[in-house]
């Protein structure tokens, strides 16, 4: 009963090893994703908004730059001593999985050597032969030779069982050399990345200092801005609702928040929702800029900015590309604003706006993937931003819960 004990508690601990060891190791894994992503994006905000020096930006237009880069690298540091922590759990299980290898592996060899010297002293045929002849019965005898063949394949079995545990051992060693090089990876990365940081806060505060004179002007500049997003959006959602009503009177039904659909359009509505969190970026390369919701002007602080979608920048002379099968609800033009596009999949409606260019018209059919327009390009500032919004019906809804790996 003590044996089974012993053994279930064995496994138990065993099993809860190699659950934490697995763990640990998917949890890196996706740490190290994580990493990825926010290297390629750092790459991104300099290729895509500092790489144009010559074009002069206002000040806050380079704070707001900066502070979005200086975002990404606290989050990329957070990850890489998250990643760093996790090494070291596994480093440390590691250690500990080496030593007990290890003390298992000299013991195996102890008891090897000690059998290896019992079967030399009686290695020679007639000493086995006289074991065997010495019994006292037929059935002495028949046990003799079986307890020969058994102990032949005991020693057999140990020693495969060195070889194994010898692997292992190689194995293992061979993890934690390169663990530790990830680690040292990691370490100098953080370093690096700890030390841009500090020298783009220190250009921060200068810029922000020089912003403090002109606060006033700036929060006149940001609500300006506000106000034509507002008229716009306003705008989107008085045409989305009289589209709604039409379809309504069309079939009959009572006034809702949303179309009557015909069968097709059923189908395509449901296709466009089972792909939530799976559609392709409205632009082939960018960087979201702005998220979706009310949020705090991240230099402004007594300013609150409200975004209907996201607003993403890209290369200039990018294209805007459709995000999902639909028909073109309609081509906006506004006062003192660039041209949106509106497509419908369904009861699903995605915006398009910034366009300087649009190669769509109203009522045509579009593909996933389909180029619509050219993304306007501020020559003040050499920024091209597309401002991309997600509407179910009525209601705007967030499009980094429909965008792929956002």
């Amino acid at each position: 009963m003590r044996n089974h004990i012993i053994l279930i508690l064995f496994f138990i601990t065993l099993g809860g090893t190699l659950f934490a060891q697995n763990s640990l190791t998917a949890k890196q894994s996706k740490l190290e994703q994580q990493r990825i992503r926010l290297r390629e994006e750092i790459k991104q905000i300099n290729s895509l908004l500092f790489e144009n020096k010559r074009k002069k930006k206002s000040t806050l237009s380079e704070v707001e730059d900066i502070q979005l880069r200086i975002s990404v690298r606290k989050q990329l540091i957070r990850v890489n001593n998250e990643q760093a922590n996790v090494l070291d759990n596994i480093i440390n299980i590691n250690q500990r999985d080496i030593d007990k290898y290890r003390s298992e592996l000299k013991e195996l060899k102890e008891e090897y050597a000690l059998m290896i010297q019992n079967s030399y002293k009686s290695k020679s045929m007639q000493n086995r032969l006289m074991f065997i002849f010495s019994s006292e019965n037929l059935l002495q005898a028949y046990k003799r030779v079986n307890y020969l063949k058994q102990y032949n394949a005991y020693r057999k079995k140990q020693g495969n069982k060195i070889k194994n545990q010898t692997l292992n051992l190689q194995e293992l060693n061979k993890n934690l050399i390169f663990k530790n090089k990830q680690k040292k990876i990691l370490v100098t990365e953080n370093r690096n990345v700890k030390n841009r940081l500090i020298s783009e806060q220190v250009t921060q505060e200068k810029l922000l200092k020089s912003l403090k004179k002109k606060s006033k002007s700036f929060e006149k500049e940001i609500n300006q801005k506000q106000t034509q997003a507002a008229s716009i959006d306003a705008q989107i959602e008085k045409l989305i609702r009289e589209a709604i009503a039409i379809s309504n009177k069309k079939a009959g039904n009572k006034p809702s928040n949303f179309f009557t659909l015909t069968p097709e359009a059923k189908i395509l509505a449901e296709n466009f929702k089972l792909n939530k969190g799976q559609l392709p970026w409205p632009v082939i390369k960018g960087i979201v800029v702005q998220r979706y919701g009310t949020q705090t002007h991240p230099i402004v602080k007594t300013t609150k900015i409200k975004s209907s979608g996201i607003s993403i920048a890209t290369e200039s002379n990018s294209k805007a590309r459709v995000v999902f099968e639909g028909e073109v609800m309609s081509v906006l033009a506004f006062k003192n604003s660039n041209p949106t596009v509106l497509i419908k999949h369904g009861n699903y409606i995605t915006a398009y706006k910034n366009l300087s260019k649009v190669f769509v018209k109203k009522g045509q059919k579009v593909s996933s993937k389909q180029v619509l327009g050219e993304i306007f390009t501020n020559k003040e500032t050499g920024k091209t931003i597309l401002q991309f919004s997600v509407f179910n019906g009525m209601s705007p809804e967030n499009p980094a819960f429909w965008l792929y790996n956002m």
